[in-house]
């Protein structure tokens, strides 16, 4: 299998289109276009890492076309780096970060959204302090 066909099949595992990927690895449409195109322009390592996290594929399949192509959920845990781990000890918080890495990509920004505009409304006390 070709670099390119890995590529747009990362993409679509995803469920991205080539704008959303692009804007996930910050770089133009027409690049992810020329990336999956045959002969194609081969994306710079750290590009295809960005990729490979963005579409949930394994980094060494979509680099080379060896091993699985998805990840596993330990892998997938294992492959988060110290710095970018989150400490989580609130059960909830748990289930929403949890239902967060679930979401397929493409419903990542509207579920984000969802959750600010529940903390903005919420009944009680005005977001960011007391009441005078």
């Amino acid at each position: 299998m070709t670099p390119e066909l890995r590529i747009r099949l990362a993409r679509r595992h995803g469920g991205l289109s080539q704008a959303a990927l692009a804007a996930a690895v910050g770089v133009q449409r027409s690049a992810v276009s020329h990336w999956e195109a045959s002969p194609g322009k081969s994306p710079s390592a750290s590009h295809l890492r960005q990729v490979a996290m963005a579409t949930g594929v394994q980094f060494e399949w979509l680099a080379t076309g060896r091993g699985k192509m998805t990840l596993s959920p330990e892998v997938a845990m294992d492959s988060v780096a110290a710095a970018d781990a989150l400490l989580v000890d609130d059960p909830l918080e748990l289930r929403l970060l949890t239902a967060f890495r679930d979401c397929p990509p493409r419903s990542r920004v509207p579920l984000v959204e969802i959750a600010e505009q529940l903390a903005v409304h919420r009944v009680g006390r005005p977001r960011g302090g007391s009441r005078s």
